[in-house]
């Protein structure tokens, strides 16, 4: 899929790249830091400008070497010195304060992102995946670390060389000056051209690393399933495709970075050899003196130097142009789930009653088949309604639409007579408790997971909620009771144990609407029943949303809500239902061993 995505986005890709001008969207992030920038760039004209006054030392030490007093030289001697510990300070106040302001501003980046995605409705990761997202953030933000941390000094240091050294050159000498300035076309020529294969090349490189971690990030996070269906191989290869297109993208770039520096850095000594022998002749002639050579060629080797050196950074550059892009690409990411700008406020206190207004939805990668069509329910406060169909019926839609992780195509969602589309999703959905089918386990202690569900939670009220979730006992023979670590999505615990972990949350968070995902499914006889009394005592005085398969775990709901193919086909209580026929007694008799005369 990310393969795919890559492939698909590569000519709109290419076309962004070629504008360096997206470094500009790091401003925001760089402004509130501009006096240690002041202080940086300070310190870097520092160090540009005693780098430019050294080479006038050593013409006076060697105009003065033959026939000089020995005092004289001893002052020359000691004035180098100084400006080497002067340049040798520089330097390092540069480096500290340049290396300081990347990791900030990458610090900020990163956060940013996150603090973006994080808020992003699963329709998002409908389209990307989420390897290819960490990718951004951490490989990309590390090539704009490198840039703002290191690159962009050291090219501006190297500007500021080669302008004041040209300028010092056309007062040594402005013979050997115009000479030089005829080769500048001739280097700058190839930095322009390979320039812009460079941009586009790094950024195809960055979007197959993006595609290799999230291929790898798939893999790892579904490693029991590749390795239960033999898939090892074929993901392996998989992988190794990627990695190879990946690799491949980055031979093209490096070949044509070091075809550029290659050219550069021969046109530019090839002009220095020209100028040197052309101001041997000027000093055989009287013109000039040795020391002046001497100096002339000194700026000529920081020019030609600080020419090489930027023809290197421009890659770097480029290559953190190609991040840029592809993290502002995050931060600009458009959320088919807007916040009103002007939110209603929820009345208080909440009662939690739910209603669907003629509701129909599909999800956006099946925009042809509706998930929900046309459907009107209504919850009354306090009340229990169970969900009940066979798969794909849209029972979880009911409760996705709900927690406004989509908007319906049309309809209305209202909680307490709002609608969800007026009201900011925090302010609604802190009033709900969710137990999803696949309960969510963090890498964090039991007692953290628990505490998920309610931050400012006390030490006796988790225990409390771990004991109605029928969860204290196997915690506390853990290793380190509520403080041990339960792993990675939770590795180290059974199926049931992580649902009753998940449960535990919700219970814990005390909502006035609960919702139930196949609460129970993965649970024993023994604890389902223990579960079971738990939530009938939590749904008490709530209003309690069950989505089920077994039917056996909804028969005492208030209201039995039958779906199939996104729509409502009967409601009513169990026994009801039962002696109407239809889909509810169908399923009844398929999952009751003693069929309907044993009810």
């Amino acid at each position: 899929m990310a393969r795919g995505l890559a492939k698909d986005d590569s000519a709109q890709d290419r076309a962004k790249s070629r504008k360096i001008g997206a470094l500009a969207r790091l401003w925001p992030f760089l402004s509130p830091y501009r006096a240690l920038m002041s202080a940086a760039i300070l310190a870097l004209v520092l160090t540009a400008a005693v780098s430019l006054i050294l080479p006038m030392a050593v013409r006076r030490v060697v105009d003065n070497f033959e026939g000089g007093e020995a005092a004289l030289l001893d002052r020359y001697f000691a004035a180098a010195l100084g400006i080497a510990a002067l340049l040798a300070v520089g330097t390092a106040l540069r480096y500290a304060l340049v290396t300081r302001l990347g990791e900030r501003v990458v610090a900020d980046i990163r956060m940013a992102v996150f603090d973006r995605v994080i808020t992003l409705s699963p329709a998002f990761y409908e389209r990307i995946m989420t390897g290819e997202v960490l990718s951004r953030i951490t490989t990309d933000t590390t090539l704009i670390l490198s840039v703002i941390g290191s690159s962009i000094s050291i090219a501006l240091r190297n500007i500021l060389i080669f302008v004041g050294g040209l300028v010092l050159m056309l007062f040594t000498s402005w013979k050997l000056t115009l000479m030089v300035l005829l080769i500048v076309p001739a280097v700058i020529v190839p930095i322009l051209v390979l320039g812009r294969r460079l941009r586009v090349l790094s950024r195809e490189n960055q979007d197959w690393i993006a595609a290799s971690s999230g291929n790898a990030s798939e893999a790892l996070l579904s490693v029991q399933a590749v390795q239960a269906f033999t898939h090892e191989t074929i993901s392996q290869r998989t992988f190794a495709d990627v990695t190879e297109e990946s690799f491949d993208a980055a031979r093209r770039r490096i070949w044509t970075r070091a075809l550029m520096t290659a050219i550069v850095i021969f046109l530019v000594f090839s002009g220095i050899v020209g100028v040197l022998w052309m101001g041997a002749a000027q000093v055989r002639g009287g013109e000039m003196s040795v020391g002046a050579l001497v100096q002339f060629v000194i700026y000529s080797v920081m020019v030609a130097g600080s020419v090489a050196a930027l023809s290197e950074v421009i890659g770097e550059v480029q290559r953190a142009a190609g991040a840029t892009e592809r993290l502002v690409e995050l931060l600009d990411s458009e959320d088919s789930i807007s916040e009103p700008e002007s939110p209603v406020q929820l009345p208080q206190p909440v009662r939690g009653a739910i209603s669907f207004e003629d509701v129909t939805f599909a999800y956006p990668a099946r925009p042809d088949i509706a998930a929900l069509d046309r459907v009107s329910l209504d919850v009354a406060p306090g009340e229990t309604v169970a969900l009940v169909g066979p798969s794909g019926a849209g029972k979880t839609t009911i409760i996705q639409l709900l927690l406004r992780f989509y908007d319906p195509a049309s309809g209305r969602v209202r909680l307490d007579g709002v609608a969800l589309d007026e009201m900011s999703r925090e302010a609604f959905r802190k009033h709900i408790a969710l137990v999803p089918q696949d309960p969510v386990i963090f890498a964090a202690s039991a007692r953290d997971n628990i505490r998920f569900g309610r931050p400012d939670a006390s030490e006796a009220e988790i225990e409390a909620a771990a004991r109605a979730a029928a969860a204290h006992d196997f915690i506390a023979a853990l290793p380190e009771g509520y403080d041990s670590y339960l792993g990675e999505r939770g590795v180290m615990l059974s199926g049931g144990q992580k649902q009753r972990i998940a449960i535990a949350r919700a219970i814990l968070r005390d909502a006035p609407v609960l919702l139930l995902d196949e609460a129970t499914s993965a649970l024993d006889a023994e604890s389902e029943r223990a579960v079971q009394d738990a939530v009938d005592h939590l749904a008490t005085g709530r209003t309690t949303i069950i989505v089920a398969h077994r039917l056996a775990t909804v028969k005492k709901a208030d209201r039995i809500v039958v779906m199939d193919q996104g729509r409502i086909v009967a409601t009513g209580r169990h026994d009801a239902l039962v002696a109407e026929g239809g889909l509810y007694a169908r399923l009844a008799r398929l999952q009751f061993t003693d069929g309907i005369a044993a009810e």
